[in-house]
């Protein structure tokens, strides 16, 4: 059986949004765990289209589409094409589980929620010729699945090919999150067994990693034991968390031990009124600047996520955020306008209030305002989103916020970082064009290195270069 494996792009080239080196960074491990259940005798293909051009001309036996909201209207398009041809299609993903009527226009069989239960189920089904049209995830275990076809994956086309995720969801229920909707009906929070986790670390070359779990410090025990299993090993990784897991005991310290250097966290909003109507509990009464304090001492450098327009927000929040940031010397920024995504509790408020004023899901990427703000109008909302990252992002910003980190050694380690995500942007796409990603290894692996007194940036317990597996390097954010 031949199976084809599609993520189509989320933003199209001609957008001005359109990012070659953000879309270049993790390749679709979704796609790649699902093609792991498949026989030895299948044939396997995974196009990612925002790396690669997708053929259409091919009649494979089974095409399997991964449909987020802005990729919406593409992955129906490529749908719509291959069934026409009478290709067996099915589609899954966090837009198919929010809005399944939507979908299964466009699909002979839908999946809602995650995959390890249900794919395996319907390739039983398929093969007897007996398929249904939906398949549900309820049994939700990642103890035992099969380790990801990495093989269908040109590590040449991505920064961070060395991506893994060990758990699944998050213990939290935050009224924006589009994902929350993804796991209800079961677990939403569930991990993997450790040495399992660890096989799977073992056998990604190079040093570098990249954890995309939604939060990697979400079960202690679990977290805990990850990262002991971890010490020793060489790795330099990155992955997200929340404030209060990073104030709690001393996992955040664990993890530093075993290799963390980056941080992604969701702060999200500086007002308590945003927070606590967003349900982002996890941060209400928390202190930030405790938080950030802890993660620099450890030599973690900050991703920060921030989103304005909620109902708390006023015209000052842009200025006010951006300037928070670089005076706390968090080294980049994520800005979002907040999105009522189908599915969760905000699209649910905003709708019953009339407030939502387009549902052309190309636009639902945090950039368009997509209903109508409290506290400012629409336009004022899109200006102060675009002039936040401008303004953080600016030559003068990046070197005040450099200032934070005491010494010469830390403030260059921030200067480069920031800049180089922002303001090479010639070179990424130069080093993107001519597939050799993976070039900037020694550059991004130097940077993320812990620095130490004795003024290089090296990671005592890491092995030497010599000690590396021959197969290739790795990346970074």
């Amino acid at each position: 059986m031949r199976v084809k494996f599609i993520l189509p792009a989320l933003t199209e080239a001609e957008s001005p949004f359109w990012r070659p080196i953000k879309y270049s960074l993790f390749p679709p491990l979704g796609l790649a765990t699902l093609a792991a259940y498949l026989s030895p005798e299948d044939e396997a293909e995974l196009v990612d289209q925002h790396v690669q051009t997708l053929d259409l001309q091919d009649v494979p036996d089974l095409v399997v589409i991964q449909v987020y909201i802005t990729n919406a209207y593409r992955a129906y398009a490529i749908a719509d094409h291959y069934r026409k041809k009478g290709v067996f299609v099915i589609l899954g993903g966090l837009h198919v589980t929010s809005l399944p009527e939507e979908a299964e226009k466009h699909a002979d069989v839908i999946f809602l929620g995650p995959g390890e239960e249900t794919f395996p189920a319907f390739l039983r089904d398929f093969r007897k010729g007996q398929p249904e049209r939906r398949y549900v995830s309820r049994s939700r275990t990642l103890a035992g699945i099969p380790p990801v076809r990495r093989d269908l994956i040109d590590r040449r086309l991505y920064l961070v090919p060395n991506s893994i995720v060990v758990t699944r969801g998050c213990p939290h229920h935050c009224a924006f999150c589009y994902k929350d909707a993804f796991f209800e009906g079961g677990r939403s929070f569930y991990v993997q067994r450790v040495d399992e986790a660890l096989a799977e670390i073992a056998r990604l070359p190079g040093r570098h990693l990249y954890f995309l779990d939604d939060h990697l410090l979400g079960n202690r025990r679990f977290s805990r034991d990850l990262f002991e299993g971890m010490r020793g090993m060489g790795r330099i990784f990155q992955g997200a968390a929340t404030v209060d897991s990073i104030l709690e005991g001393d996992l955040i310290e664990r993890a530093a031990d075993a290799g963390l250097r980056s941080v992604f966290i969701g702060f999200e909003s500086l007002n308590a009124k945003n927070l606590e109507q967003s349900n982002k509990r996890q941060n209400l009464g928390r202190d930030y600047d405790r938080v950030i304090q802890r993660l620099h001492d450890l030599g973690i450098m900050i991703n920060g996520s921030f989103v304005f327009g909620l109902d708390g927000d006023g015209g000052d929040v842009f200025e006010e955020t951006v300037e928070w940031a670089v005076s706390k010397g968090i080294t980049t920024a994520t800005f979002h306008i907040a999105t009522p995504y189908p599915g969760t509790e905000f699209y649910r408020k905003m709708k019953a209030a009339g407030r939502i004023t387009t549902d052309d899901w190309d636009l639902y990427d945090t950039r368009h305002v997509v209903y109508r703000p409290e506290g400012m109008s629409s336009a004022e909302l899109k200006s102060g989103y675009d002039r936040a990252y401008r303004d953080f992002y600016r030559w003068g910003a990046i070197a005040r916020s450099s200032l934070f980190h005491g010494s010469l050694k830390h403030q260059l380690k921030h200067f480069f970082y920031t800049s180089g995500w922002k303001k090479f942007e010639p070179l990424w796409n130069f080093v993107i064009q001519m597939k050799k990603l993976n070039l900037m290894t020694p550059l991004l692996e130097g940077v993320l290195s812990k620095v130490t007194g004795s003024g290089h940036q090296t990671d005592p317990d890491a092995p030497s270069r010599a000690d590396l597996p021959k197969a290739g390097l790795v990346r970074v954010q």
